[in-house]
C-alpha cells in the first residue's frame, strides 16, 4: 500500500534535512541515495518515531508513493539531474511529477519541462534557499514549470517553508518554464552583491578607519539592530567576534573568494538580455580577482598606491558607511528587478515582483526587513520600471547621497578597493543622467563601421549614415 507522500533523491546535508523538515509538517518521504552507507547511517541517527524510509532502488521508491507521485530531486545540477529523469520516466505514470530542488540553469529548467511534459508528466523547478538550516528550519521556495503540477505540490511545499511573521510562506508560484530557478539565480546574484558590499565596508572600517575586530563587531551589531538589519549583516557581526586562541579568526582565513556558478550565470543573462547589472558584475569579477592571490602579493610588491590615512571624524564616516552601504543595497536590488522585468518580457513570465520579495523575506540568504519595503514598493506601484524611482527609496538615496559620495571618494583618494560601492554610486549617476556620452559613441560606431544613429532633431526610428572622411 502507498504511504509516502514523496520520493526524495539525494540524500546530502540539503536533502537529509528537507526529508525532516516534510516528515514534521505531516509529509513522510522515502529517499533514496547511490551512496547506501550514507543513507543508512542517517536513518539509524533518526528517532524510531520519524516516518523516514530507505527506498532500496527507484523502482521500490515510485511503488511507494502516493498519486500523483511526487519525487523531489537533490542532486547536484547538470548531467546528474537528467540521468535521473531519464530513469524516471519509465516507471512514471501520466500526472506524476518530478521536483529538482537543486540550483539549476533556468535554461535547463525550461527544456527539462518541456521533455518532461512531453512524456506526459509534470515538471517544477524550484530554488531553494537557505542553506542546510534553513532546509530543516523552513527554506525560502521558489517554484516554476508546469503549472498543473502547483495545486498538487502548493501545501507541502509552503508547510515547509519559512513564513513571514510566522503566517505567510515564503514560498509561491513564480511562473512557467525555467521561472522558478531564473529567480533563484537573482537571489544568488543579489546575494553576491550583497555579500560583496559589506566586505567593502568591513575593509573600509579595518584598513582606513584601522577599527579594532571588538569595534567592527559593535558596528555590525548596531547595523543589526536597525535598517540594514538581515541575516548577511547578522552573521558578519557574529564572524568578527569568532576568535581563535584569543585572535580573530577571520584573520586566518586565506583571502581567495569560492564561487559555485549562479553569480556567473546572472552576470551572463544580464549580458544575453542586455539589462545593466554592474554591481553585481563587480561582485563577480571581485571573487575571480580574489583567487589571483600569488599574482596579487607580487604585484603588491611593485605597484605602489597611497597609504590610507584618515584624519576625519570616525563616528560621522561610519554614519555615511552606513548610509552608502544602504543606498548601494537599493542599487543592487534595482537592478536585480530590471534583470527580472526583462527576463519577463523576454520568456513571457508573469512575475509577480512583490511576491519576489515576500518570498525572499525570510529563510533564504539575503532576507531582511529591507525586503519588506520592495513588497510595499510593488504594492504601491507593480508596473515599477526601477526601485529608484518609488518615493521610499527615492528619499532613502536623496538622504544618503553626500554620505555615499564621501565614501566613495575618501576610499578612492585612500587605496581602499571598492569595486561594488563606487560601482552602485556611478550606476546612479547613470540612471538619473538625461544625456551620456553615447552620442559620441553611436558617431565613433558609424564612422569606422557605417552603424548609423539616431537624431535628436528627428523622430525616434529614424538612421543616418554619414561619410565622416568626406
Amino acid at each position: 500500500m502507498s504511504t509516502f507522500s514523496l520520493g526524495l533523491i539525494g540524500a546530502g546535508v540539503m536533502g537529509q534535512n528537507l526529508a525532516l523538515n516534510f516528515e514534521s509538517k505531516g509529509f513522510p518521504a522515502i529517499i533514496y541515495d547511490t551512496d547506501k552507507a550514507k543513507l543508512t547511517k542517517f536513518i539509524e541517527g533518526l528517532d524510531k518515531s520519524i516516518k523516514i524510509k530507505i527506498a532500496d532502488n527507484l523502482q521500490n521508491l515510485v511503488s511507494e508513493l502516493t498519486s500523483p507521485k511526487k519525487i523531489f530531486l537533490m542532486v547536484p545540477a547538470g548531467n546528474a539531474v537528467d540521468e535521473i529523469i531519464e530513469k524516471l520516466v519509465p516507471v512514471l505514470n501520466p500526472g506524476d511529477i518530478i521536483i529538482d530542488g537543486g540550483n539549476s540553469n533556468f535554461n535547463d529548467t525550461t527544456r527539462r519541462t518541456k521533455y518532461v511534459e512531453s512524456k506526459g508528466l509534470l515538471f517544477i523547478g524550484t530554488g531553494v534557499s537557505g542553506g542546510e538550516e534553513g532546509a530543516l528550519k523552513g527554506p525560502s521556495i521558489m517554484p516554476g514549470g508546469s503549472y498543473k503540477a502547483w495545486e498538487h505540490v502548493k501545501p507541502m511545499l509552503q508547510a515547509i517553508s519559512a513564513k513571514v511573521d510566522g503566517v505567510t510562506p515564503c514560498c509561491e508560484w513564480v511562473g512557467e518554464d525555467g521561472a522558478g530557478h531564473f529567480v533563484k539565480m537573482v537571489h544568488n546574484g543579489i546575494e553576491y552583491g550583497d555579500m560583496q558590499l559589506i566586505c567593502e565596508a568591513y575593509q573600509i572600517m579595518k584598513d582606513l578607519l584601522g577599527l579594532s575586530y571588538e569595534e567592527m563587531y559593535t558596528v555590525f551589531k548596531e547595523w543589526n539592530e536597525g535598517e540594514l538589519s538581515s541575516y548577511l549583516i547578522e552573521i558578519t557581526r557574529d564572524i568578527l567576534n569568532f576568535k581563535e586562541n584569543g585572535k580573530p579568526l577571520v584573520e586566518n582565513i586565506l583571502d581567495t573568494a569560492g564561487q559555485k556558478g549562479t553569480g556567473k550565470w546572472t552576470v551572463i543573462s544580464s549580458l544575453d538580455l542586455g539589462a545593466p547589472l554592474t554591481l553585481i558584475g563587480e561582485a563577480v569579477y571581485a571573487r575571480a580577482l580574489s583567487s589571483l592571490k600569488d599574482e596579487r602579493v607580487s604585484a603588491s610588491q611593485v605597484l605602489m598606491g597611497p597609504k590610507p590615512a584618515f584624519n576625519g571624524n570616525k563616528k560621522i564616516f561610519i554614519d555615511d558607511l552606513q548610509k552608502a552601504l544602504y543606498a548601494s543595497k537599493i542599487v543592487s536590488y534595482a537592478q536585480g528587478y530590471v534583470l527580472m522585468r526583462y527576463a519577463a518580457k523576454e520568456y513571457g513570465w508573469k512575475l509577480n515582483n512583490g511576491g519576489i520579495a515576500l518570498m525572499w523575506r525570510g529563510g533564504c540568504i539575503i532576507r531582511s526587513v529591507f525586503l519588506g519595503k520592495i513588497k510595499e514598493a510593488f504594492d504601491r506601484n507593480p508596473d515599477l520600471t526601477n526601485l529608484l524611482l518609488d518615493p521610499f527609496f527615492k528619499e532613502k538615496i536623496e538622504q544618503s547621497q553626500e554620505s555615499w559620495r564621501r565614501v566613495v571618494s575618501t576610499s578612492i583618494a585612500n587605496g581602499i578597493w571598492i569595486p561594488a560601492l563606487a560601482s552602485a554610486l556611478t550606476y546612479f549617476d547613470g540612471y538619473r543622467n538625461d544625456r551620456l556620452p553615447a552620442n559620441l559613441l553611436q558617431a565613433q560606431r558609424d564612422y569606422f563601421g557605417a552603424h548609423t544613429y539616431e537624431r535628436v532633431d528627428q523622430p525616434r526610428g529614424k538612421f543616418f549614415h554619414t561619410k565622416w572622411t568626406n
